[in-house]
């Protein structure tokens, strides 16, 4: 294989390889700086990379011993995830030139397993909605989602294997959906998030960008420091609940198209398959997510609202002023009905292993200004429970659609299980 494919290596493939030492890590991280070179310029995924530096570590992994499960993998950072001797912006003109002392845990965790950091990828700012620079590197006409925008487009992009995101409302599945690419977000807390700059403490999780579910499961491994959990199970055909939900009218006809497509080839495998009936104060949740995101924001921006707010978007200071005017009462109330349904759906689970869902309204919007509506997403988020975007669908204008399966919280090998078993079933 020549060198300027070594970018296309699935992570897993290039894994093997590495450690055995078949292809290097410099040669495998100039193939990756190939297509950065030549594609960046239309796609715009990066806030900073140093060539010169990215090729120093991947020297000095050639030269020392294999060290973990992602020896010399190429990965991105979203850049509101520190790293110590890259700049992080957190997308804000505020921190521009901003050198955090030390790296966030999971980079730290994906450093001693041996990853090799490229860069740092776009973030919205403060990982929320006002848009960054890149584009889908499908259509540079049409958004890449947001807020890990950056990290979606280099992996769909084909620029590296893996990336690390983050989710607060939909910031890694529905880039994922726009992208065409594989995004995992874990259980709430399974991935440590000292050194992430907070949105909003109850929501934050961290998220993972690859191009198959395989791949994305060896990085869940290396960032938890959990090697058994790449291994992925053989699972026998699961019990799928399509889950439609009050907010189902705004899926777009490619979505609605896209999950029933998926649930018959899943059926058609074997795949027990029926409708969920949704109890209906889950149709409250995305009001109390707006609240508690909101209350949360407002207080964790205390310091850059009152010092820095003309270098904030109005869209971020119509949320902080949101906030501040959310009573106690009010946010209180928004916790108790996520505790509430977290039990209706550790319930409902009793009946199903996996929820089909919509990952998107339908393909990326056309437009930079907006990175599309997390209203797919939400809920999940809220409800703490893993989630996985899996690509293989396309809307009108070709772009890419993707499909949502929900685990059980906290079981996130087996929701990896059974989305590797969907994904070898879809187009």
């Amino acid at each position: 294989m020549i060198s300027g494919k070594l970018n296309e290596l699935p992570a897993r493939e290039a894994a093997v390889k590495l450690a055995r030492r078949e292809i290097g890590c410099e040669a495998l991280a100039r193939a990756c700086l190939e297509r950065i070179a030549a594609r960046e310029p239309g796609v715009k995924a990066w806030t900073h990379i140093d060539p010169d530096q990215v090729i120093a570590q991947a020297k000095a992994l050639d030269a020392g011993p294999v060290r973990g499960i992602l020896h010399g993998l190429p990965a991105g950072v979203k850049d509101v995830i520190d790293t110590c001797d890259m700049p992080t912006a957190y997308g804000s003109p505020i921190y521009e030139g901003h050198r955090p002392a030390a790296d966030a845990a999971c980079v730290g965790m994906a450093r001693a397993a041996g990853a090799l950091i490229m860069g740092k990828t776009v973030s919205t700012e403060f990982a929320t909605s006002h848009p960054g620079k890149t584009a889908n590197p499908h259509n540079p006409r049409h958004t890449p989602g947001g807020s890990s925008s950056g990290s979606a487009a280099a992996v769909a992009d084909r620029m590296l294997p893996l990336a690390l995101g983050t989710q607060t409302g939909g910031s890694t599945i529905r880039p994922a959906s726009f992208c065409g690419v594989v995004g995992f977000k874990p259980s709430f807390g399974l991935v440590n998030r000292a050194g992430v700059k907070p949105v909003a403490e109850s929501l934050d999780t961290i998220g993972l960008f690859a191009r198959s579910v395989a791949d994305v499961a060896l990085l869940f491994a290396g960032v938890t420091g959990c090697p058994e959990v790449a291994e992925i199970a053989e699972v026998p055909a699961p019990r799928v609940g399509i889950w439609r939900g009050a907010k189902w009218p705004e899926a777009l006809p490619e979505t609605v198209s896209a999950v029933e497509d998926a649930a018959a080839r899943v059926a058609r495998a074997g795949a027990r398959v029926s409708e969920v009936e949704v109890p209906g104060e889950f149709a409250e949740l995305a009001k109390a997510h707006h609240e508690i995101e909101y209350f949360e924001m407002a207080r964790g921006f205390a310091y850059e609202f009152e010092h820095h707010r003309e270098k904030l978007s109005e869209k971020f200071r119509s949320r902080i002023e949101h906030g501040r005017h959310c009573t106690l009462a009010t946010y209180c109330e928004s916790l108790a009905l996520a505790d509430q349904c977290r039990k209706r759906l550790a319930a409902l689970f009793s009946d199903y292993d996996v929820l089909l869902t919509a990952s998107a309204p339908g393909e990326a919007p056309e437009g930079l200004a907006n990175t599309g509506n997390s209203v797919f997403n939400r809920n999940w988020t809220l409800l703490q429970v893993p989630c996985i975007n899996l690509p293989g669908f396309a809307g009108p204008r070709g772009l890419p659609v993707g499909v949502q399966l929900v685990g059980r919280f906290r079981e996130d090998p087996r929701l990896l299980a059974c989305a590797e078993w969907a994904f070898r079933k879809l187009p």
